[in-house]
């Protein structure tokens, strides 16, 4: 990748929904190059789909917290079983496996605080192989494409 591809991939987070016309306009190129490198990035896996942002808050969830949990026991059986447990929940809105105290971080968005003690208490203090959990309030987040323009060291 050069830093046209990581300007490609940059203006994509910003905005997956921008047309190649401007794409391309914002990074230099001619539009059928755009296109080339567009379905280049794809094929090598960098890109690897387009997503609707959506804002919780708005759907009535106005709490978000990270759950961090500690498995009794670390297996591939109990990593996954826990895994495909928390995919079913609406609640759940990014699972992480993590390596150090937790075993997963698993970020939800709920009503109030009442509805985030009812689903803590049924997805995860319910479930034999967890040991233990803890909980963190998300008073506010920023995503990469929330931060300044950059290029990573060297790319340029």
């Amino acid at each position: 990748m050069d830093r046209i591809d990581f300007e490609i991939v940059q203006q994509l987070r910003k905005n997956a929904r921008i047309s190649n016309k401007e794409l391309a306009e914002q990074v230099g190129l001619a539009a059928s190059t755009c296109l080339s490198r567009m379905r280049y990035l794809r094929a090598s896996g960098v890109l690897r789909g387009y997503h609707a942002e959506v804002n919780a808050a708005a759907m009535g969830m106005e709490i978000e917290a990270m759950v961090a949990v500690q498995l009794t026991r670390h297996t591939r059986r109990g990593v996954e079983s826990f895994r495909q447990h928390l995919l079913g929940f609406e609640e759940v809105q990014r699972v992480l496996h993590t390596s150090g105290a937790s075993d997963f971080l698993v970020q939800i968005s709920v009503r109030n605080t009442e509805h985030l003690r009812d689903f803590v208490l049924t997805a995860f203090t319910e479930r034999r192989e967890v040991k233990h959990i803890e909980t963190s309030l998300i008073y506010q987040q920023w995503d990469s494409w929330d931060l300044p323009d950059y290029l990573p060291e060297g790319r340029a």
